[in-house]
């Protein structure tokens, strides 16, 4: 079997830019695992590479869906993992780049989803937060989840309603499936290869920084603007991420055009703290400080690896 190799990091480190070369390199092609560049019209805000930067290079699950459609984890699972299949039956092989760590570990990690049927289940909690309190809903949690209610905050209430649909959906509490997860990630597959990127803090807070500025002077906020003029929600899931919920606050008046930059490149250095966080936990990641090697090198390597030459003979 062809090998599976995954490609994660902080915001603006440069995933996309080496996963393309890298694919280029090794015949491969590339499943996005961005929660954003799933959605059509999302271009600037989602940093996602342009034809001209894609070079070619076939590249999957993004411009998948329009602004307003639904787009769960269990769907991106479903759809990535028959992606990976596609590509590896026609001898090529498949590169993860993204840095939604739920999606990335959706793929990778033998986790359950609760279906599309779960809803009412949801709906129901939700009722019983509302009418006896937050208190009363995180001791119902206690009492088939210990450990999940022991970690979350009695006001978490969409956290705790989560865990409460997965018992009742499962039967299993999302503990012992955390639990078995963190199982799963000490027993490493040596068909995949995980390659983090990363650099010194200050380094890649200056990379957020100057993108967030070129995705204003590119045209995020006439891009934010059409959409609305389109007649699509500014409540749209696909609208509240990072980016677009701030030009959205700027075109309501609520903050200045200065304001609106500031706010957004402190949400997306947060943002890349908490990616970091998430992907550290993970001792299957073989991580790479871009201010000590180069992408030539890491490209090197890889291909090493795989016993393949950069020459692509």
């Amino acid at each position: 079997m062809n090998p599976l190799i995954v490609i994660i990091g902080p915001t603006a480190v440069g995933k996309s830019a080496l996963g393309i070369e890298l694919a280029l390199r090794l015949h491969g092609e590339i499943i996005s695992g961005d929660s954003v560049q799933v959605y059509r019209k999302l271009d600037i805000g989602s940093a996602k590479p342009s034809k001209a930067e894609q070079k070619g290079v076939p590249h999957h699950l993004i411009d998948l869906l329009d602004p307003a459609e639904p787009f769960t984890v269990a769907g991106f699972q479903s759809q990535a993992r028959e992606w990976i299949e596609n590509i590896q039956a026609k001898g090529k092989i498949p590169i993860i780049v993204g840095g939604t760590g739920l999606y990335i570990r959706s793929i990778l990690d033998e986790f359950e989803f609760p279906e599309e049927g779960s809803d009412p289940i949801k709906q129901k909690w939700l009722a019983y937060a509302n009418q006896h309190g937050n208190k009363e809903l995180h001791l119902r949690l206690a009492e088939c989840d210990r450990a999940s209610a022991e970690k979350l905050h009695v006001n978490d209430t969409a956290r705790i309603v989560r865990a409460l649909e997965i018992f009742e959906l499962t039967g299993k509490p999302l503990s012992e499936q955390r639990s078995y997860m963190e199982k799963m990630y000490a027993e490493l597959d040596e068909s995949v290869i995980y390659l983090g990127l990363t650099a010194p803090r200050d380094v890649i807070y200056e990379r957020i920084n100057d993108r967030c500025r070129k995705m204003v002077d590119c045209g995020i906020i006439e891009e934010t603007l059409r959409l609305l003029q389109e007649g699509y929600s500014p409540r749209l899931k696909s609208l509240q991420t990072i980016g677009y919920r701030h030009v959205v606050y700027f075109l309501r008046g609520l903050v200045t055009q200065k304001e609106m930059l500031r706010l957004l490149q402190r949400d997306t250095r947060h943002f890349a703290k908490r990616q970091l966080t998430w992907f550290r936990r993970d001792p299957r990641i073989k991580w790479y400080d871009l201010t000590e090697c180069s992408s030539q090198q890491i490209l090197d390597e890889i291909c090493d690896s795989l016993d393949l030459r950069s020459d692509g003979n």
